[in-house]
Order: C-alpha cells, then structure tokens, then sequence
C-alpha cells in the first residue's frame, strides 16, 4: 500500500506543477501579439497539456486503488473523503476547462484578458490547499 500512495502523491504533485504552469502560458499569450511568440508559447502549452494530462491519469488511477482497493476513506466518519472526492472532480473539470481554453487559443478566438488568466492560475492553488488540508486534517 506505501508504494501505491508513494506513485500517487508523485503523479499528483506532478499533475498540479503542470496545472500551476499552464495557466501562466496562457497569461502570457493573452498579453503577446507577435505571431512568431505566439506559436511558441502555443506549442509549449500543448506540450505541456499533453504531458499533464498523461501524468493525471495515473494519478487518478493511484487514487481510486487507494479509495477501492485498499479502502482509504470509506466507512462511517470518513466525509472528509467525500469532500476531497468533489474537489478532485472540480480539478478534473479545471484540466478540461485548461484544454477548452488551449483550444480557443489555437483558434485565435480567446476573448479573455491577461487578468483573467492571472486569477484563473490562482485555482488549482486554493484546490491543493484544501485537498491537503482535508487529508491531512480530516476534520470531519
């Protein structure tokens, strides 16, 4: 079970640094209008997106083997689970919602600004702070 949580934790620190790390490309191409930049920044946010996505799904997988395999979180006074489950679907509907917005900017149809992009990058933040916390805490 210790490797298994090991592989988890790891894919997951490395799916967040790619959520972290996105966003601010994304910045970035909100604010840049040279075309050669633009192409460049592109292909390091698909890079990146693929990347992360590949790491995301072992990490999913190390999760539901921890959840059903070796029944972590379940039973009576385990809510918090619950709570880290619904927050980890919000992190998977954030990496889609990532892949939507690469999408538009490939198609030169982006109609948000830079500031959005800044405070968009800040929720996978407050989404790792309170996972961990539930974990770590469990306060219900």
């Amino acid at each position: 079970m210790f490797w298994v949580k090991t592989l988890h934790i790891v894919f997951v620190t490395s799916w967040f640094a790619g959520l972290f790390y996105l966003p601010r490309i994304f910045v970035n191409l909100a604010q840049q209008g040279d075309p050669a930049v633009q192409s460049c920044l592109l292909g390091m946010a698909r890079r990146l997106y693929r990347f992360t996505t590949i790491l995301a799904i072992p990490a999913v997988l190390f999760g539901l083997w921890l959840f059903a395999g070796y029944g972590i979180g379940m039973g009576a006074g385990n809510g918090w689970m619950h709570a880290k489950l619904t927050l980890v679907l919000v992190l998977i509907g954030y990496h889609h919602g990532c892949g939507v917005l690469l999408r538009k900017f490939e198609r030169g149809a982006n109609t948000r600004s830079h500031v959005f992009y800044r405070w968009f990058n800040e929720l996978p933040v407050l989404l790792l702070l309170a996972i961990v916390a539930l974990v770590v805490v469990k306060p219900f």
